[in-house]
């Protein structure tokens, strides 16, 4: 009995300790949850900071031939019946052009942020300025549409200030409902696609690039995909793509002025470090005749494009060919001057590749571009040969292309470019530390004038002093550069 009565009275003793237990365990649970949290808030994944900086030095020059200039005195000429001879003083001699020193800075930082296990936000932040200047009036030129102005397509990638501005910045939501499906929105990553990254020393961009042959423009839109595994296609993915090029704003019920509004079909049939195959088709629809600008602008039809690229490596040669068309739509609007000078455009110049006094008709323009880089690591060095052509209608959507006289790619006639890398022998102490320099010759010849400009038809260069020119014609142009980058 005593045994009994002695066991009875340790259990009642253990029953607090029991319940003590009980509640540390429990206490340990929360505790481990609390830790899981806090590591997956501060998790080197979470959040990622990288950046770049570029040194760059160009040496440009070029040639103007002999030209008729569409300027105050030919306009009244063409407003007044075109009755005799056009002025003598709208003929221009031909004369050379050039900078023989132009030096610009350029820094990039970007940022990934994990917010939940598939929602992501990534941006870039991007300060392109010109050594001794505070605006663009040192890069930007008369000669070329996409270096005449700076606009929402080309902000940040050519030379402007010190400020340091939203390059991108997007949100993307992967496997949405368990499948391989994305969705991203925001100020895209649609600059320096492939297979312009090899001139530049960078990576191919992932499925949110795009290829660089039809576009090298900032903009905004959203973009829906698919990753599905098909084992004969590695790394396949697909997009469909949606952007504004232009927005109209608030405008009185009777505006005939709309949005721009650009499609895009993305198909990336392939795609392994080794080989790479993707197919591109954009719809740029009620294209403006001049960007960032409201009052006094119209819309001047549609424009299309199709393009493929393809890369591959085989050893250490990397090789590349793309090719391209485009295709107008022009529909009745004219782009209007102001002929006498009262500040009201009065006179019908041009529509979407036609000329005011011609059929209107749709054009069809097309292009290639080829190169390969020959990497020799035992010194850490790359050299690289490219060359493309386009044809005389060809319109692509590459203003933000870092070629400093205009995009090459957009170029109606041919450009040569050669250039070497030089990394250097450096321990990378940031996940991404490299430091390179870069030497580079670019050579166009134009066979037609208006590369990279919708507005009017082009002009046989041969054939620029019995036609009147909007802008001055450059005939043929060289640029020599050299460019110090380090990336982190």
């Amino acid at each position: 009995m005593k045994k009994i009565l002695a066991l009875i009275v340790v259990l009642l003793l253990m029953v607090p300790a029991i319940g003590l237990a009980d509640e540390l365990e429990d206490l340990q649970k929360r505790i481990e949850k609390l830790e899981k949290k806090v590591k997956r808030a501060t998790s080197p994944d979470a959040i990622t900071f990288s950046g770049d900086y570029q040194f760059r030095w160009d040496s440009l020059s070029a040639t103007v031939p002999n030209y008729w200039a569409f300027d105050a005195a030919t306009a009244a000429w063409m407003a007044g019946g075109m009755v005799g001879s056009p002025p003598a003083s709208s003929f221009q001699s031909g004369y050379d052009v050039e900078n023989s020193d132009l030096m610009t800075n350029r820094f990039g930082l970007n940022i990934n942020a994990r917010a939940t296990r598939d929602i992501t936000v990534k941006a870039r932040l991007l300060m392109y300025k010109t050594w001794g200047h505070q605006t663009s009036d040192p890069t930007m030129n008369p000669y070329f549409a996409d270096r005449m102005m700076v606009f929402d397509g080309n902000t940040s990638h050519v030379p402007q200030d010190s400020v340091v501005r939203v390059d991108q910045a997007f949100a993307s939501w992967s496997g949405i409902g368990g499948q391989p499906v994305w969705v991203s929105v925001g100020r895209r990553p649609s600059t320096g696609g492939i297979p312009t990254n090899l001139r530049r020393n960078q990576e191919k961009a992932g499925a949110g690039g795009t290829p660089g042959i039809l576009v090298d423009y900032a903009f905004d839109g959203l973009v829906l995909g698919v990753a599905p595994e098909i084992s004969a296609m590695p790394g396949a993915y697909f997009k469909l793509c949606y952007g504004k090029g232009f927005e109209a704003g608030i405008q009185p019920t009777t505006s005939t002025l709309e949005d721009v509004k650009m499609l895009g079909l993305d198909m990336a049939l392939y795609s392994t470090d080794d080989l790479h195959l993707e197919f591109q088709y954009n719809k740029a629809m009620d294209i403006f005749a001049m960007p960032e600008q409201v009052s006094g602008n119209m819309n001047m039809g549609d424009i299309q494009q199709y393009g493929i690229v393809v890369t591959g490596k085989v050893g250490s040669l990397n090789m590349f060919g793309s090719a391209a068309a485009s295709k107008t739509s022009p529909n009745d609007n004219l782009y209007m001057i102001d002929s006498d000078g009262d500040g009201i455009p009065d006179m019908p110049v041009a529509g979407l590749l036609y000329n005011y006094g011609t059929p209107k008709e749709d054009k069809t323009g097309n292009a290639f571009y080829i190169g390969a880089r020959y990497d020799i690591d035992s010194i850490k060095t790359k050299v690289g040969a490219e060359y493309n052509k386009g044809s005389e209608d060809w319109i692509t959507f590459t203003p933000a292309a870092d070629d400093m006289w205009t995009s090459k790619l957009a170029t109606r006639g041919s450009v040569v470019e050669v250039y070497a890398i030089k990394e250097l022998d450096q321990e990378a102490v940031s996940k991404k530390g490299k430091a390179f320099f870069r030497l580079g010759y670019q050579k166009y010849e134009f066979d037609y004038t208006g590369s990279g400009n919708w507005i009017g038809a082009g002009t046989d260069i041969n054939k620029v002093n019995a036609s009147p020119q909007m802008m001055p014609p450059v005939e043929e142009a060289e640029d020599i550069y050299l460019t110090f980058n380090v990336e982190f």
